[in-house]
């Protein structure tokens, strides 16, 4: 298999996220140590894939056994995920799972963990508050 035949594929409700770097000095000038950002409760960073979302069960399978097997004409229903590729969301530092593809850094984060979805204006999506 050649490298260029690799993609990463996001399953479940977890986000792959590309990172923004944090504050490397202050407003003086001075360079801040990796630790200072490492204390920071909070990240940022822009959404590259999503998962399909939460898996539902069937109506049907409520009151089924669950060693019972599926009919495989089945198809596995998603309560979809807000977030979409392309926006920028503030995540929860500490559920992120760092891992390296192709040369680059990427964030794995668990949906409940996005704190903040930050989006190009949609009439639909604003709430009128904060506007």
């Amino acid at each position: 298999m050649n490298k260029r035949d690799k993609k990463l594929i996001v399953v479940g409700d977890r986000i792959l996220i590309a990172p923004e770097k944090g504050k490397e000095r202050t407003k003086v000038g001075l360079y801040l140590p990796q630790t200072v950002a490492d204390k920071d409760s909070a990240q940022e960073g822009i959404v590259m894939a999503t998962g399909p979302g939460i898996p539902l069960s069937a109506p049907q399978d409520v009151n089924d056994e669950p060693w019972k097997s599926s009919p495989e004409n089945q198809k596995v229903q998603y309560l979809p995920m807000e977030a979409k590729i392309g926006d920028h969301v503030i995540f929860l530092r500490k559920s992120a799972i760092e891992i390296r593809f192709e040369g680059k850094t990427y964030l794995i984060v668990p949906y409940n963990a996005i704190l903040v979805i930050l989006r190009e204006n949609e009439d639909d999506d604003i709430s009128p508050d904060l506007a």
